[in-house]
């Protein structure tokens, strides 16, 4: 009869202090000045690529204005030397941008947490096997590796990098998830879900990762970073599709119609400054989850404030 009561009584106090642990992460997260700002320039990015028809006044590809106006009323980022509107572009732009970022950074983080949680629950013959993979990917030069990948791939589209760039940047995640993994295997929570009867791929799934949440959120976060920057690279560069719409294809028809030379900052900027600025979205976001769960900045932060309060007293 004892046997049968424990676990009853020992869940639900689990769940409920994994939902107030999870709410006092909400809390924190929104109310710490760099998290906050990070998420409102997000939310405005995340708005533009959802309502991209409706904010743009124009058809991105329509060459039917004026060629290389100045921003005016009616063009707000002025026109291209084809008489496309630069402000629809960079609307439209925003939407495949989020798109592939996003998508290449949670693709490349499932591929990653498979790996790593795998290699570093199991161990042995399946670790050993798995890490010579990943170690084999961290090796590879990252951008001359797309680039070759890319030759291949005849006029791709932003979301053929996408996932190029997922398939080939999941690595350095592994090798962070893996280390978790193993220090996470030994703990008596772990052995206790053993004995309860839990097959292997329960508890990788069920026990390990729920606590690895900021871990992932974090590798999410640069991951997409990481994949912003490679797909506007590669645009850039020429590997994309030339008629395609991403803020990288903004960038390359400016460099190849010498838009710098020529004085057209309406051209080159906004997508320069929109990349930068979803880039620092995602890091202010990550320096937040840092705060909130790594000891030695809780530490930190606490002693500054403390410093603070005896300075002034």
């Amino acid at each position: 009869m004892k046997a049968e009561v424990t676990p009853s009584i020992q869940q639900p106090v689990k769940t409920s202090n994994n939902v107030f642990r999870y709410l006092r992460f909400l809390k924190f997260f929104f109310t710490n000045g760099k998290s906050a700002t990070g998420f409102i320039i997000f939310l405005v990015f995340l708005l533009i690529a959802i309502f991209a028809p409706l904010i743009a006044p124009y058809s991105p590809s329509a060459a039917i204005y004026d060629p290389n106006l100045a921003p005016t009323a009616h063009h707000w980022f002025g026109t291209t030397n084809t008489g496309q509107d630069l402000f629809s572009q960079f609307i439209f732009s925003a939407r495949n941008t989020m798109i592939v970022g996003f998508g290449a950074g949670i693709l490349s983080t499932i591929i990653g947490l498979i790996f790593g949680v795998v290699a570093g629950y199991r161990g042995g013959i399946t670790d050993a096997i798995l890490t010579f993979i990943t170690n084999l990917f961290l090796v590879l030069p990252g951008l001359a590796l797309l680039i070759v990948i890319e030759a291949y791939v005849k006029a791709s589209t932003p979301y053929v990098n996408g996932l190029i760039i997922a398939f080939t940047g999941w690595a350095w995640g592994a090798r962070v998830f893996r280390s978790q993994a193993m220090t996470l295997a030994g703990r008596d929570f772990i052995s206790a879900a053993k004995m309860s009867g839990k097959s292997s791929i329960r508890i990788m799934i069920t026990e390990i990762c729920p606590n690895m949440m900021s871990i992932i959120a974090g590798n999410i976060m640069f991951a997409t970073l990481g994949a912003i920057l490679a797909e506007a690279g590669l645009a850039f560069l020429g590997f994309e599709d030339i008629n395609s719409t991403s803020w990288g294809t903004m960038l390359y028809w400016a460099s190849s119609n010498s838009a710098l030379l020529r004085g057209a900052w309406w051209w080159f900027i906004p997508p320069g400054v929109g990349i930068a600025l979803v880039g620092l979205s995602l890091v202010l976001m990550n320096f937040a989850i840092d705060e909130i769960t790594n000891p030695r900045l809780k530490g930190q932060k606490r002693r500054k404030k403390h410093g603070r309060q005896a300075a002034r007293s």
